[in-house]
Formats: C-alpha cells, structure tokens, sequence
C-alpha cells in the first residue's frame, strides 16, 4: 500500500474524525513531516519509514524532556512498527523566521537558558556518548564530501597530514569539555516560537552525551543565522557565567572557554560542510548549498585566529575559489 495512504488510514483510526492533511515541513533525513487539521485541533504527523529511520530514540528523549518541563512535543499516539507519531503542534513561527524581531535578544537568552536546563535536568539513560571515532568521522565528510567530491580538491600527502594534526587537536580539545546533553541540532530551525514566547525544540532523536558548548554553538554559529561577532561574544559569556552559576562548569579563564567554544565550532562547522555537500551530490536536495558560504565564513574567521588552523586556512581559501 502506498505509505501516504497507510498514514492516512492510521490518522483516522486514532482520532476517528474529518481531517485535512498537508506537508508541515521534511528535514536533512528520511523524516517527514504533515500538519494534520480537524475542525478543533491541529497535530503534527512524523513519518519516520522503519527500514531507513526508528523513532524510539525520539520517543525515549521526547518524553524525558516533557517530563522535567522542556518544551517538546507531547506525543498522543505513536506507532513504532509503522514509523508514525502523532504530536502536539508548535505551529510554523521558527526561530529562523523570528530573526528579525526587536524581541531577538530575549529569544536568544530563552534558547541558551534552554540549553542550560537540558544539561541540568536530562540524565537520559543509555545516551549515546559523542565518542573521538564519532567526531572524527564527522569532520571527515569535509575531507570526503566537500573537498573530494562538491569541490573537487584532492589533498596532497602534506595537506592530509596536516588535517589529521588538526583533527586530533579539535578532538582532543572537545574531549576535555564537561560532558552533558547534546542536542545535537539546536539552531534556529528546530526553535519554535510559541504563544507565550516560550521556545519549543524539535528534532532531539539524534541527542548525545557530549561537550557542553555544542549546542551554544549550534545555536551562536548557525547555518542560516548570522550574528554580529560582538553580539555573540555577549551570549557565550551569558552562558558561562551561567553554568559556572549552577555548578555546571568550574569557573576559570574566560578566554579559556572561548576557545574551547570555537574549536567546538571547527568540529561541527567541517561536519555541516560535508554534510550540506553530501545531501546535494547523493540526496539531491539542493537548497543546502545556499548555506555553504556562511559555513565557510565561520570556518575561514577561526582559522585566522589559531595558529594551528593555518593549513586549513589555506585548503578552505583553495576552496572557496574552487
């Protein structure tokens, strides 16, 4: 049967009424996404095909964070087997559409609070730790996806040498952060803006235990979201003096921080580069490239800041040019 009429046929089963379906949105992964409407509600419908995606993950998370008060989704009805949730709508105000209200600085410290109460509140059980082989891998696809095949650079034994230096320094350095919950893709469009200006998170499935300033990061960093340097340097001190508040962090050498902070940033900003390219050359889906050069931008301004960085440097400027 075909699986947009299997869903349907589930939808009515559970809420036994009229209703409209249509497309809420589809993400980086085989997910996708339906608003589903009847007279006096309106839910959201996950579509995750079992033999490509499970939802116990989502499942699993979504309710612990309901549980110590986050705002995730409530789940109403859910199927593993077949691969479909249905859940309480957030409606389509994202944070990424929000960017440009005079309300950004509150929303920005409601999103870092949020961060903070993650790391304090979810003790997940069986979480998946952000291992070095993982983080590696992940700046891999740089390596593999970007350079090889969107840009068609091929490294020379030098420059691949270099790289490896880079990458273990990056990991070295993440693996000193304190550990606590990763969301793993905080950032403006997995952020809804709720009635009461409240934050609501979505798209938590692929959570870790790993450094603490990866979300900031994520969120701070964003690939489709530029702030002015100077704003940004505010929020990661916002959220510093927060954690080391709450016991979170030791309190040390603000720079100290900042750095770790940043070398987080490399590491997810050579992921998301590999991944924007991969999801154009395999999955053709094509509107991801419009994000590659804030990406780079990000991954150019560290570079020049960091004396170890300079090989990178050099690749991403051959890169851009490309």
């Amino acid at each position: 049967m075909d699986r947009k009429k299997l869903l349907q046929i589930w939808i009515n089963e559970c809420i036994g009424e009229d209703f409209t379906l249509s497309d809420a949105s589809a993400d980086a992964s085989f997910r996708k996404y339906y608003r589903v409407k009847t007279s006096e509600k309106s839910l959201i419908l996950m579509d995750a095909p079992p033999e490509k995606e499970s939802i116990s993950d989502y499942l699993k998370i979504g309710l612990e964070m309901v549980n110590q008060g986050i705002n995730a989704p409530k789940v109403f009805y859910k199927d593993q087997k077949l691969g479909f949730i249905l859940m309480e709508d957030f409606g389509d105000k994202t944070f990424l559409k929000e960017f440009s209200s005079n309300r950004l600085k509150n929303l920005y410290i409601k999103a870092i609070d949020n961060i903070i109460n993650m790391q304090l509140s979810l003790k997940i059980n069986n979480l998946v730790q952000y291992s070095q082989k993982k983080l590696y891998d992940e700046m891999f696809l740089f390596n593999e996806w970007y350079l090889g095949k969107y840009k068609k650079i091929k490294l020379n034994s030098n420059e691949i040498a270099d790289m490896e230096i880079i990458f273990n320094k990056v990991i070295s350095d993440n693996a000193t952060q304190n550990q606590y919950f990763v969301h793993r893709d905080y950032h403006s469009r997995n952020l809804m803006v709720l009635e009461n200006n409240d934050l609501g998170i979505l798209d938590f499935q692929d959570a870790v235990l790993g450094p603490m300033t990866y979300d900031l990061v994520s969120l701070l960093k964003d690939a489709y979201i530029e702030l002015e340097e100077e704003d940004v340097i505010d929020l990661v001190i916002n959220f510093w003096e927060k954690v080391v508040e709450k016991n979170l962090l030791q309190k040390g050498d603000f720079s100290d921080f900042y750095m770790q902070y940043e070398l987080m940033g490399v590491q997810r900003h050579l992921k998301v580069l590999g991944i924007f390219s991969r999801l154009s050359i395999r999955d053709n889906k094509n509107n991801y490239l419009e994000d590659i050069p804030l990406v780079e931008k990000y991954l150019l301004k560290v570079s020049e800041r960091y004396l170890f960085l300079l090989p990178l440097k050099k690749i991403l400027l051959r890169s851009i040019d490309a």
